[in-house]
């Protein structure tokens, strides 16, 4: 038999999703190791001897191999990237540190940028000595106004020897409209600095605006070396044990692609992670028929929440990290710093829980690791929510003992609590800062969260969701069968996904339309990013190809934009009036649901700012089989629910996989290998035909 294979690499777990061709599915999780890679090898070995085989022969089964990591997104927040230098028009070598005039408060909520401490706390990708200038210009037109000079860029390329420079951004005027003279620095460069990764603005980032083209060809630059290295040394690895297919990356934007194809482009993949999580969620939507989703992941660092309508993910075109602007297409995944590794702290009398995490090492205090600071999870033993003896299967056996030691002396005392109320202070502050994420995401963007599913996912999603979704107003939630994993889960199942975009620039006053030349150029530019995804698509033999289509509109004089969806999906499509007009109304319409109706102003007329095409062509599937394990009590034990001096009595369940039909009444908890799903007093659980449970409250 084959298998299919997904893999997600987490701040604290590496998960692995195998299913086999037309039978059943595993789940296998490891810590997470310091070089990445160890962890997914740990993972794949485990797998092999779960299902009987040596590690060759598991690899040599393997049909499909998808993987997300957060290699690159830690080594951005973590500064433990290449060594970088940039190269740029001259007079524009300030552009990392100016930015936006905001670049100090990029990524900042509307309360944190408040709080003057954290702005500037991260320094520019680049550190202004790196960024060195050569004289060119091309002007917005394309038109070369200042020829490059090769010697003149020899020279200043050739100052960067010996330097220890690993990775070279290049960004220049304009090269979004006419990229010679990139191109030909980029020639230069393979001359003068032999074996540096280098990155051209205009490749990573064809958009108008030179600061974000700068920080996505930085950002893609200091990754290059590093993420390269990595999946480079992992497939060979898998290959020297017998694997023959190519390893498929998940990128941002929620498609996968063989390693060869982004290899030179790892920031496009830098939310792979979470991305797979989205993308799992709509393949479990599809199987209860669910369109609109509210994706929650809680794993053991951060609480990611992706939004999907009617069955798509809503999308970003840019990413704000570490400071920077990182213009590529990416799905919307809002996230902070709160999971079952958050660790918790008492400061002036004030309980906080979280950004800070224990990670997988030394981890909680219950792992016995060394650990001696309180996490979510340390609570959630506390309170009963966790079994010390059935912790990832019986996997790992937990210290009640040492959990709350560290909660005695690090909340509990200075707060002169006892350890069982300070345990559910930390739950709930946790929990409420969840909540106000999931209302900003639904809520402030204008959807009511009662028309949406929540999708409980992640180690402690399913031991959260009771509470998030009684704060949301909803009726219930579903557990998917593959929660625990469901980022892994999303890359083994996910299709091929290429994103093409092209800059425009057309202005048009309000209440009129766009010259024929305009609405020419928008067609051409249109079919031209149709025809790149179509023969990329084409090149990896994928099949039923689809494309969606964007554009980029602002109000006129606006600095930001929204993307608005285009009828545009096939070569023979033309932009005229009438598709203009469409597009101008669903702006206005998605504008007015953001920022409230009146809030637009069509008499000031409006801006097309670039094309986008998001290609998808289907891949194989796995044909899963759903027979069920039956679902054993295991007990009974006192948990919390709502009030830290009335536990209640639950009892305990355990399965891998719920069978189809099985109904169980709360209060109880259903425990699987990686997650534990709490059923509140009053509220039911029944599992459908594919294994996913629904919890729904009466």
């Amino acid at each position: 038999m084959g298998f299919f294979v997904g893999t997600d690499v987490g701040g604290t777990f590496t998960d692995m999703w195998i299913a086999e061709k037309g039978g059943r599915v595993r789940i296998v999780k490891s810590p997470t190791t310091a070089d990445v890679m160890g962890g997914v090898l740990d993972c794949a070995r485990q797998a092999a001897q779960d299902l009987g085989l040596s590690f060759p022969e598991f690899c040599s089964r393997i049909e499909r191999f998808g993987h997300g990591t957060t290699v690159g997104l830690n080594a951005l927040l973590t500064g433990a990237s290449a060594r970088t230098a940039v190269i740029t028009t001259a007079g524009f070598g300030d552009t990392l540190e100016i930015g936006r005039m905001r670049r100090q408060t990029a990524g900042l909520t509307e309360l944190e940028v408040c709080d003057w401490l954290l702005h500037n706390r991260h320094a520019p990708l680049v550190a202004r000595e790196f960024v060195l200038e050569v004289d060119e210009r091309i002007n917005a037109g394309g038109r070369v106004v200042k020829p490059l000079d090769d010697a003149a860029a020899r020279a200043v390329l050739g100052s960067l020897r010996g330097r220890g420079i690993e990775a070279l951004a290049v960004c220049t005027l304009w090269a979004c409209v006419n990229p010679r003279h990139e191109l030909r620095l980029k020639q230069l460069a393979e001359e003068e600095l032999p074996g540096v990764f280098v990155t051209l603005s205009h490749e990573i980032s064809p958009v108008v605006g030179e600061y974000a083209r700068m920080c996505t060809a930085v950002a893609n630059a200091v990754l290059g070396p590093i993420a390269g290295r990595y999946l480079g040394k992992l497939e060979s690895e898998l290959r020297g044990a017998g694997m023959k297919v190519p390893i498929l990356m998940m990128t941002s934007a929620g498609g996968v692609l063989p390693t060869e194809a982004i290899g030179d482009r790892p920031a496009v993949a830098i939310f792979s992670g979470p991305a797979g999580g989205v993308m799992g969620s709509i393949a479990t939507g599809a199987q209860r028929e669910h369109r609109n989703i509210l994706a929650v992941d809680i794993g053991g660092t951060s609480f990611d929440v992706g939004v999907i309508v009617n069955g798509k993910p809503m999308m970003r075109s840019s990413i704000e990290l570490a400071g920077a602007d990182i213009s590529v297409p990416s799905i919307d995944v809002a996230s902070i710093g709160a999971g079952g590794g958050s660790i918790a702290s008492v400061s002036f009398g004030d309980l906080t829980v979280g950004p800070r995490s224990a990670g997988s090492m030394p981890g909680p205090a219950c792992y016995g690791r060394g650990g001696v600071e309180p996490t979510s999870t340390d609570a959630d033993l506390v309170l009963g929510v966790l079994d010390p003896d059935y912790f990832i299967g019986g996997r790992m056996k937990l210290d009640l003992a040492k959990a709350r030691t560290a909660i005695e002396e690090h909340v509990a005392r200075p707060l002169g609590l006892d350890v069982m109320s300070a345990a559910w202070g930390m739950r709930e502050v946790l929990d409420n800062k969840m909540a106000d994420l999931l209302r900003q995401v639904t809520v402030e963007r204008g959807h009511d969260p009662r028309d949406f599913v929540l999708f409980a996912n992640g180690g402690a999603g399913p031991s959260h969701a009771w509470v998030l979704a009684r704060e949301l107003g909803l009726d219930g939630f579903v557990v998917p069968a593959a929660a625990t994993v469901q980022s892994a889960f999303g890359t083994a199942n996910s299709h091929l996904g290429v994103t093409a975009t092209k800059p425009v620039y057309v202005r048009v006053a309000g209440g009129a339309v766009p010259e024929d030349g305009e609405l020419a150029q928008l067609t051409d530019s249109m079919r031209a990013a149709l025809a790149e995804t179509r023969d990329a698509l084409t090149m990896a033999m994928a099949d039923e190809l689809r494309f969606d289509t964007t554009l980029a509109i602002r109000y006129r004089g606006q600095a930001h934009h929204l993307d608005v969806e285009a009828s545009f999906n096939d070569m023979n499509s033309v932009f005229d009036e009438a598709a203009y007009a469409q597009v101008v109304q669903r702006f206005q319409a998605g504008y007015e649901e953001l920022f409230g109706r009146g809030a637009g102003s069509a008499s000031a007329g409006f801006e097309i700012l670039s094309v986008r095409v998001i290609g998808r062509g289907a891949l194989p599937e796995p044909g899963l089989v759903h027979d069920g394990q039956p679902i054993v009590q295991a007990g009974s034990r006192m948990v919390v629910f709502d009030d830290p001096n009335q536990p209640v009595l639950s009892a305990i369940y355990r399965t891998t996989q719920p069978p189809a039909g099985e109904r169980l009444q709360g209060p109880c908890i259903i425990e699987y290998p990686g997650q534990s799903v709490i059923v509140p007093p009053g509220a039911v659980a029944q599992a459908d035909s594919y294994g996913n449970l629904e919890v729904s409250f009466q």
